[in-house]
Formats: structure tokens, sequence, C-alpha cells
């Protein structure tokens, strides 16, 4: 088989992977949710307490501060020269949107535009987004890597994978993050080529960085759906669904993986906690971890560019030749 038709079939077969998902996840949550008691999901929501409410939000900034330090190590590996007080507002604002309205619109797009607009390089950007982009992945993968190879999630018996295939899988991506960091430490050859592409390796001790971020992060994000779930709930499973079902998100590429999560949620843990219950909190992660940053990120977003519209206007004013100063 040729290579041609191999990328064909890789093609095909992620079109029909998201097909199938796009038609499964409506289908289970009818299934699941037709004979929910939605008076009981209002009791649940109205419950929480101040408290609570008050700790779901320190969560959420302690991630998205911990998201905006991804640019931070992009900073260190580029070695662009802007402060730490620029770079983080413009990780925040982008990881906001980026929740909202996929990796492309938030991720990417939004990423560049401000970027570029602070004096960064295309080229340093797609550098500082390539990174973080690992960072991210880097950190799931080693959590999902113990998580499913210790067999901490409590998975409902008809569970098609199985323990066993899910252990096997953990297993698989230590393996992968091992291999990684083991060439971030050990290969001589610092840059790698293909193609019209090259890519620095990260020193080792920057690849830990990178672990220790990524994981920190999306262990933050399953705190808050822990917290706002009954008080029985075991937190490695909370954290071993909620990363099952990123994937299952990432791969529909659904804005806000809207309804997916939920899906994901109510068939893997409906034997533990009642319907009312997932939903109460599932609705209170989706209000807080969001909604409430998006709104904020908005206001951001329109004070990021007045402002650097200002340092752009100071940097060409500063550059020009004095005879054309007024």
């Amino acid at each position: 088989m040729s290579t041609a038709q191999q990328s064909k079939m890789v093609i095909w077969g992620k079109r029909l992977l998201t097909v199938f998902f796009l038609l499964l996840i409506p289908t289970l949550l009818y299934l699941l949710a037709k004979n929910l008691d939605w008076d009981e999901v209002r009791e649940a929501i109205t419950g929480y307490s101040a408290k609570t409410l008050a700790l779901g939000v320190v969560l959420v900034l302690c991630s998205y501060v911990v998201f905006s330090l991804y640019d931070i190590l992009g900073r260190y590996y580029t070695r662009h020269k802007l402060p730490a007080r620029q770079v983080m507002p413009v990780a925040m604002v982008c990881y906001a949107f980026n929740l909202n309205f996929t990796t492309w619109v938030g991720g990417v797009a939004l990423r560049y535009r401000l970027y570029t607009r602070l004096g960064l390089k295309a080229a340093t950007v797609t550098r500082i987004i390539s990174l973080g982009l690992l960072t991210n992945w880097t950190g799931y993968m080693a959590l999902a890597g113990v998580i499913f190879s210790l067999r901490l999630i409590r998975l409902p018996e008809s569970w098609g994978l199985g323990m066993t295939g899910l252990q096997l899988t953990g297993f698989l991506l230590l393996a992968v993050v091992a291999t990684y960091l083991a060439i971030c430490a050990l290969s001589k050859q610092r840059v790698w080529a293909w193609r019209d592409h090259s890519i620095t390796l990260p020193s080792f001790r920057l690849a830990l960085l990178q672990l220790c971020l990524g994981a920190s992060n999306w262990a933050l994000m399953a705190a808050l759906i822990y917290l706002l779930l009954p008080s029985n709930a075991f937190y490695p499973s909370i954290l071993g669904v909620l990363l099952i079902s990123c994937v299952a998100g990432a791969i529909t590429h659904i804005p806000a993986g809207l309804g997916v999560l939920e899906a994901v949620f109510l068939a893997l843990l409906q034997h533990q906690f009642s319907q009312s219950s997932l939903v109460a909190a599932l609705l209170g992660y989706r209000a807080l971890y969001f909604l409430l940053p998006l709104l904020i990120a908005c206001i951001a977003y329109l004070i990021l560019e007045k402002r650097a519209k200002h340092l752009r206007s100071q940097h060409e004013d500063a550059n020009r030749p004095a005879s054309c100063k007024p």
C-alpha cells in the first residue's frame, strides 16, 4: 500500500470517527437525560454554598494562571523579550476563547493577532503555540498514564474497553512520556529538521516543567468538578473520566466540547451518582470554568488590543527618523 493510500485511509478513518461521535453523543444525552428530574437539578445547583462557589472560583483562577505559565515557558524557549505582565494576560484571554470557541480561534488565531501586535514575529508565535500544545498534551499523557495504569477509575462493568484495555493504554502513554523526556535529556542533535520545518528540542529541565505544568492544569480542572459533586466522589476517578472525555472532545472538534463532556460523565459515572447531581456539577463547572472567564476575557481582550495599539505607536515613534518627527 502506497503512502498516499495510507494517508487517505487515515483521513477517512478520522472523518468516520468524528461522524460516529457526532451521532453517538446526542443519542446518549437523549437516552440518559430524557427521564431527568430538572427540579432536582435546580435544587442541587441552588444548594451550593457561597464557600463552595468561592473555592471553585479560586480553583479556576489557579488553573488559568498555570495555563498562562505555558507561555512563560514559551518566552524562555524562544527567548523573546516581552515581559511576563504582557504574556500572562494574553495567554489567559486566549485560553478562555480557546475553551469556548475551539483551538483555531482562541489558541491560534487570537494568539497570532495579540502577540504580533505586541511586536513578536509570526515564527516566534508559532514556536510558543507549539510548545504550549506539547506542554498540555505531555501533562495529559503523564497524568492519564498514571491514572489508567493504576486502575484508579471506577468504571461501570458494562464499559466496552474494560479496565485491562485502559491499563494497557496507560502504560503506553507513560512510555511515550518517558521517551520524550529521554530524547530531551540525551539527544545530542538539538535541532531536528523535517521537510521545510525545524524543531529545537527543549532542555530536560524545560521538559520536566512542561510535564508538571500540564499535569497541574488538568488536575485543577478535575478538582473543580470534584468540588461540585457529592462528598462521596473519588477524585482519581473524576480525573480519569475528565481525561477520557477530553479525548472525545478533541476528536469531535465541537466548540467547548458541548455535550461531549456531559455524555461521557453521565455514561461512566451514573452508577455512582444520581443524574441530577452529575448534571448540576457539570453545569456549575461550565459556568465557572468556561462562561465566567469568557466574560472577563472579552473585556480584557479590548484592553489588550488598546494597549497593544498604544505600544506599537510608541515603538513607531521611537524608530521614526528625527527629521520626520513633528
